[in-house]
């Protein structure tokens, strides 16, 4: 009896274990769920990141890395998938053909969009390349018309063109400083002769004898024969069409000769940092424009983002850099897709409020209604004087009080804006006449 008990008791023990070990039956692993699919959005850059204007290309690459970086922190999605931008930044060294080889090398990486050239040299010949490849590419410091004059339908800039820019510092220099006799000088780049051109004409327009041109080239450092020649002319002013590393010797070079005139010189020369290295003390009272707003005029929120990550102000275009990058990726956004052939008709009829203020571009991818800055060199430092817009120069002053109007204010054209701005100007002067 007991033993039966007891095979009782076993075999309840028994089927006790299997209940158990069936409730503790392990669950199938789980499986990870699969990454959300993604997308790599090559941007190219290219700016000469090596010679002697290698700080304005460098420059106006981390404007380019700044938008990216802001782009990829935001989680954008493309077509459903997270883009991810990636630069591939490269070095025309400034160099036409090296321009034109880099760009077949974008084209060849298929790239998404480029932002590039700084030169005109440079973005001339490339732009051949990018429009066979039907690459949209903004360039944010290129000034010469011919640019943007090829029909080239993917090809656009943010900054003003050469042909606003030459009037824009030609006529402050002619109402400012009354020069009877100038001289001009240019280093045979597409750039600083188109400039220097383009500044001749509204000279002589203005009726102001221009001496017969003096020419020198991107890589001239010695440039006493061409003053000497020129000190022997006596001129009021002498203008330059060339880059700071050619241009700083040449202001140099000319006070050490005793040359009095005023030296003026559009953007290229307009790094008022690198003018004080290159020249000393004779930087002081050069002049010299930019084809947009001063850099420190940019919005709050980028010169604060720039500062904080490159722990520097940015120079000269690097603010322009930085919208064209953003221009190419809000156009994306708004197409859903990173295909040229889909989001360049989103970027040819962009309205964009960027860091250099409202950009939209024209028929041939210039920007509308540019603003054209002309600054002076005072107690060593360039401060902006006088801004040109919408064929209206008014003082700088005026035109901030304007721009910080205009917001609380109906949405005027830019002309208009820029006309009230000269009425504005004009009232002290007519107060004055009066008494």
């Amino acid at each position: 009896m007991k033993q039966s008990k007891l095979v009782l008791t076993l075999v309840a023990a028994a089927v006790g274990l299997i209940g158990c070990g069936e409730e503790k039956k392990p669950e199938p692993p789980k499986v990870a769920a699969p990454p959300p699919p993604s997308i790599e959005i090559k941007i190219g850059s290219v700016a000469p990141l090596t010679g002697g204007i290698a700080h304005l290309g460098k420059d106006n690459e981390n404007g380019v890395l700044l938008a990216l970086d802001e782009a990829n922190a935001g989680k954008i999605k493309i077509d459903g998938k997270d883009a991810k931008f990636v630069i591939m930044s490269e070095d025309d060294q400034a160099d036409p053909k090296v321009g034109k080889t880099v760009a077949q090398k974008l084209a060849d990486a298929k790239v998404a969009g480029v932002v590039g050239h700084l030169n005109s040299g440079t973005s001339i010949p490339a732009s051949e390349v990018y429009n066979g490849a039907g690459i949209p590419v903004i360039s944010g410091s290129a000034t010469n018309p011919k640019l943007t004059e090829q029909g080239f339908k993917v090809q656009f800039r943010v900054v003003g063109r050469d042909d606003q820019q030459g009037p824009a510092i030609a006529s402050y220099l002619a109402i400012n400083n009354k020069p009877k006799v100038v001289a001009i000088v240019d280093d045979a780049t597409a750039y600083g002769e188109g400039l220097a051109n383009e500044v001749e004409k509204t000279l002589k327009a203005a009726k102001i004898n221009v001496l017969p041109r003096e020419k020198g080239t991107d890589k001239t450092v010695d440039w006493k024969a061409v003053l000497t020649k020129i000190k022997g002319r006596k001129p009021d002013a002498v203008f330059y069409g060339g880059m700071d590393a050619t241009a700083g010797p040449l202001l140099k070079q000319g006070r050490e000769l005793g040359i009095k005139a005023v030296f003026a010189f559009g953007d290229g020369a307009c790094d008022g940092d690198k003018m004080k290295e290159l020249a000393g003390e004779a930087a002081e009272g050069l002049m010299c424009s930019t084809a947009g707003i001063p850099a420190a005029a940019a919005d709050s929120k980028f010169l604060a983002a720039f500062k904080k990550k490159f722990n520097s102000d940015p120079k000269i275009y690097s603010p322009f850099t930085y919208d064209a990058a953003n221009l190419l990726i809000e156009a994306m956004k708004k197409a859903n897709s990173a295909d040229p052939a889909k989001y360049l008709p989103e970027l040819a009829k962009m309205d964009y409020k960027g860091a250099t203020g409202r950009i939209m571009f024209d028929e041939k991818g210039d920007r509308k209604d540019p603003e054209i800055t002309t600054s002076v060199m005072k107690g060593g430092k360039l401060e902006p004087v006088a801004i040109f817009k919408a064929g209206q120069t008014v003082s700088y002053e005026v035109f901030l009080k304007a721009a910080a109007a205009a917001p609380a204010e109906a949405p005027k054209p830019a002309a208009e804006v820029a006309k009230d701005a000269a009425k504005t100007a004009a009232e002290p002067a007519k107060d004055a006449a009066k008494k």
